[in-house]
């Protein structure tokens, strides 16, 4: 039988293993939403945003060598739910501490690679009341609508046969 003083013991390291995975992960999502396309964004949360982004990875790395720690301690003695259990709260960890290396800014503003035309005659799902930005090299003029270019954010281009990027 086990002391009561080793049980609740046992308990402060689960919730501190608890608030750990979500605290790792908070700090890897919360950039990740900050920084969505079509939501408004507010300077100091930008720059949250990139803080977070910034010291991301050394905070998983040392959440995930705690948590393994953690692990450790509680392992001896655990019951068999609880070995099960934590290997899955280590992998979310685990994928967080991965996805800190990644520039998933990236990800979610990749450039559209081959931009299309059509006539403005045949255009329907633009609006005349709609922000569009226009650029004219050479005598041809394109307009791209800024509701579309928001899930890119930039739109590699040739426009009178010059190589453009476009990006607001």
């Amino acid at each position: 039988m086990k002391s009561t003083t080793n049980a609740s013991g046992r308990w402060k390291f689960w919730l501190l293993l608890l608030l750990l995975v979500l605290a790792t992960v908070a700090i890897v999502a919360i950039p990740v939403f900050v920084i969505m396309p079509f939501k408004a964004q507010t300077p100091a949360g930008v720059q949250w945003s990139y803080f977070l982004r910034r010291w991301s990875p050394w905070v998983t790395s040392l959440s995930v060598v705690a948590a393994i720690a953690i692990c450790v301690k509680l392992w001896r003695g655990a019951r068999w739910w609880s070995r099960i259990v934590m290997p899955l709260l280590l992998a979310p960890l685990v994928l967080v501490t991965w996805f800190a290396r990644q520039n998933h800014f990236e990800w979610m503003f990749n450039p559209l690679p081959n931009a299309a035309y059509a006539k403005v005659s045949e255009v329907n799902f633009v609006n005349d009341s709609d922000m569009v930005l226009a650029v004219e090299i050479n005598g041809e003029a394109v307009a791209y609508p800024v509701r579309q270019m928001g899930y890119h954010h930039v739109i590699n281009d040739v426009v009178g046969g010059k190589p453009i990027t476009a990006t607001y």
